[in-house]
């Protein structure tokens, strides 16, 4: 059974939905769409996605180009694309800033994909990829750094140690430390 959504297309009923949903934030409209995943029935491709790194499912928001999000704290928000800027804090799972996206504040993340800018407080648990183009800097602490040539990284960088150790959990480890 299908049902039309407020815009005016065709849409399957709530059994039908997966739990996963995009948002996007359109520059011109200054309204929210949510567009559903198709179910996963329909899904024999992979889906598209705009994350190279193995995006998870469900929820995701996109903050498009020109739009700017500020003193926000994003939650339930499984991943977050930055294509314009946001001052915000989070705890998420995923996190990529797009060039030329930027992002200040705080956040938790288990993977960041960083190729425009990020500036504050960035705990990557899993991993941490800066891009060719990106640029992190201020208090930085990581699973595992990735950083492609050109990609920069400055401030208070240090490495989350496997075993917890006197500093609960944060090893002394730097960047420089680890590439050697």
């Amino acid at each position: 059974m299908l049902n039309r959504n407020i815009f005016g297309k065709q849409d399957a009923t709530s059994e039908d939905k997966t739990e996963s949903s995009t948002y996007r934030y359109a520059p011109n409209s200054g309204a929210r769409a949510q567009q559903a995943t198709p179910p996963a029935s329909d899904a024999a491709a992979p889906p598209q996605t705009g994350l190279s790194s193995g995006e998870p499912a469900g929820s995701k928001l996109i903050v498009g180009p020109n739009i700017t999000l500020k003193g926000v704290e994003i939650t339930n928000c499984d991943t977050l694309v930055v294509e314009g800027h946001v001052e915000a804090t989070m705890d998420s799972r995923m996190i990529q800033i797009a060039q030329p996206g930027t992002f200040s504040g705080r956040v938790g993340i288990d993977v960041a994909e960083i190729s425009g800018t990020f500036s504050g407080e960035l705990t990557a648990r899993k991993r941490l990829l800066v891009r060719s183009t990106g640029k992190v800097s201020g208090k930085v602490r990581y699973g595992k750094l990735i950083i492609e040539e050109g990609g920069e990284l400055a401030g208070e960088v240090t490495a989350l140690s496997a075993a917890p150790g006197p500093s609960g959990g944060v090893g002394p480890r730097t960047a420089a430390a680890k590439a050697a």
